[in-house]
């Protein structure tokens, strides 16, 4: 089977499980990640950023004026409505080649978890928003990071904010 198809799948199967939902009881076990890119040799933003630190960045930028202001909508994988764990997949398939998890708990489950002060462009940060809620976005530079609002669909928001400060939980490098 293709990554393309299993892409499809994935997301066909894990639509409804996205940003701020509970987890389905695939999500609570850390599932085979053989599938995914990264294991077929495609660069990641990491290994891209170690021979030019601009492109990733602004390799970001460009997603975030394609998707800046699409409204939030839980389970949603298009321009007419997406959230947070659906936007990074879709931004690290195209722009790097590289297959992520649907849900924002499998995608914390990749990767090399690092500090807040380690951050480089590409980094994903997740968020704790709720007893079992979650929230995922990629960090651009300068204690910013793009995402899926509920409240503002596709933005920059700052790691200072006090609201993302007292939620946040985690940093990944894929």
């Amino acid at each position: 089977m293709s990554l393309k198809h299993i892409a499809i799948l994935l997301l066909g199967t894990g639509i409804i499980a996205g940003c701020s939902s509970t987890p389905s009881p695939r999500d609570s076990t850390h599932e085979n990640i053989s599938y995914y890119s990264h294991q077929s040799g495609f660069a990641t933003p990491q290994s891209i950023l170690e021979n030019d630190p601009y492109f990733v960045r602004n390799r970001l930028y460009d997603q975030y004026q394609e998707w800046r202001g699409t409204r939030y909508q839980l389970g949603g994988a298009s321009h007419s409505g997406v959230d947070c764990s659906a936007l990074v997949k879709i931004i690290f398939e195209k722009e790097f080649g590289y297959t992520l998890p649907r849900t924002t708990l499998s995608q914390a489950q990749l990767g090399e978890k690092i500090s807040r002060n380690e951050l480089t462009a590409g980094d994903l940060v997740f968020f704790k928003t709720g007893v079992r809620t979650w929230h995922v976005g990629i960090y651009l530079e300068n204690k910013k990071f793009m995402h899926a609002s509920s409240s503002k669909g596709v933005t920059i928001s700052s790691l200072d904010n006090s609201y993302w400060k007292a939620k946040y939980w985690k940093s990944i490098r894929i």
